[in-house]
């Protein structure tokens, strides 16, 4: 099954023979069969969706070439799936870009194998400009939040440990997960973050590491607060926590950390705010996890280039590029609030209080993608991010403009409403 994933002779989606059908088919045992699926599911390559039966994964860790659409979008339909922050909002890289050019005009010494690594100064403004943190933290720099939690997992954990994830979450994150061989467990969240009772349980089923978004999660838009941080914070306390603030200066509410215990780490990525190229992250941490990262890092890419690290740099330090980021995080602000209301209005209940995701609880996903589609829009089904919880849709507001968010919520409504019109909780 794997080869046919690889060759494509099984696409995303695809649904696979149930365990006593193949197992009748192929004359084997049906314990066989589940444990090969099992490996299957380990490796990130099907999903378990419960009476939907095993599915290939919407994308598979062995995929290989750039990332595309399993099924192309048609002519005329608004694409609100793609998770990325408006182009049209991002500040201008020119002039910080032309400082980064002047510099190396004006002699700059161009960074050696020697030499290379975090920028002393990027560090510096990093230490003032992210939350309060543990003291004696150490810092690095990696290409982007998803390849530090790649590296911090690598750095505390082995193929088969258990690792707490939100859920619903970041899809990428648990594809991220499967291809390292660790195994999920589901902390369920509401709009402050994580449930105590569900991290409780999680540390009870011998969780080694915790992935939390501290605001603006995906898909449902959670922020942990300052008082489910502190109920949060001695459950914790014996895990490794890696907290991802991807949304940066975007979010309009301060982040909170959770992490208390001995291994900690923090990810601040500069792509929502800044641009997706701009692949550069800094991670706070305690000294011997930070070292880790650091050290292995050198034997792979090295390090993060010192003309990205300029460039955030001078992006961090731009009055210009600080009114737009602030200007963005007020208008994705207004559309998600703007679209979370108008489906109140409409008895649908919606979650987004931070980001630029809407995450809509759904009594069937399948109907409701395809129901939207018919009504012009495209959306995700929400199996892409969850491992325990109900079903759902996540709905991308960046590119929303506010005359859209009436004729969207109307469209949401038709779609996900039974049709006695009973409120969706």
């Amino acid at each position: 099954m794997e080869e046919g994933v690889r060759r494509g002779a099984l696409a995303p989606g695809d649904a696979l023979p149930s365990v006593r059908a193949l197992a009748e088919e192929l004359s084997v045992s049906p314990a066989t069969v589940a444990a090969a699926y099992q490996r299957l599911r380990d490796r990130g390559i099907v999903l378990t969706a419960g009476r939907h039966g095993t599915r290939v994964r919407p994308v598979t860790p062995i995929a290989t070439g750039p990332a595309a659409r399993a099924v192309p979008l048609p002519a005329g339909i608004r694409d609100l799936s793609d998770g990325e922050p408006n182009p049209a909002l991002l500040p201008d890289l020119a002039p910080v870009l032309r400082q980064v050019a002047d510099a190396i005009d004006a002699g700059a010494a161009p960074l050696r194998y020697a030499d290379a690594g975090p920028l002393p100064e990027l560090i510096e403004h990093a230490r003032t400009r992210l939350p309060a943190l543990p003291d004696g933290a150490a810092y690095t720099v990696v290409g982007g939040a998803l390849d530090g939690i790649d590296r911090l997992l690598g750095a505390r954990l082995r193929a088969g440990d258990r690792v707490a994830v939100e859920d619903p979450g970041w899809g990428a994150l648990l594809h991220l997960i499967a291809a390292l061989g660790l195994v999920p467990v589901s902390m369920p969240v509401d709009e402050q973050g994580p449930l105590p009772e569900g991290v409780r349980a999680a540390v009870a089923a011998g969780v080694r590491a915790a992935v939390i978004t501290t605001r603006a999660q995906n898909p449902t838009g959670a922020a942990v607060g300052e008082q489910r941080a502190r109920e949060l914070r001695p459950l914790l306390r014996d895990v490794f926590v890696i907290e991802d603030d991807h949304a940066g200066e975007l979010a309009a509410v301060p982040s909170h950390p959770v992490a208390g215990g001995e291994h900690w780490a923090f990810v601040r990525s500069a792509s929502k705010p800044y641009g997706p190229d701009l692949r550069c992250a800094v991670i706070a941490g305690d000294p011997e996890t930070v070292s880790r990262v650091a050290g292995r890092a050198r034997l792979g890419p090295g390090w993060v280039s010192g003309l990205l690290q300029r460039t955030l740099l001078g992006l961090w330090r731009d009055p210009a590029a600080e009114r737009a980021v602030a200007e963005a995080g007020r208008v994705y602000d207004d559309r998600r609030d703007g679209l979370v209301e108008a489906l109140r209005r409409r008895g649908v209940a919606a979650r987004g209080r931070t980001g630029i995701n809407v995450w809509v609880p759904v009594p069937d996903e399948t109907g409701a993608v395809t129901a939207l589609r018919d009504a012009g829009y495209a959306v995700v089904p929400g199996h892409v991010y969850r491992t325990a919880t109900g079903p759902g849709i996540r709905i991308t507001i960046a590119s929303l403009s506010a005359d859209e968010v009436e004729p969207l919520a109307e469209a949401v409504a038709a779609a996900v409403l039974p049709s006695t019109g009973a409120v969706l909780r």
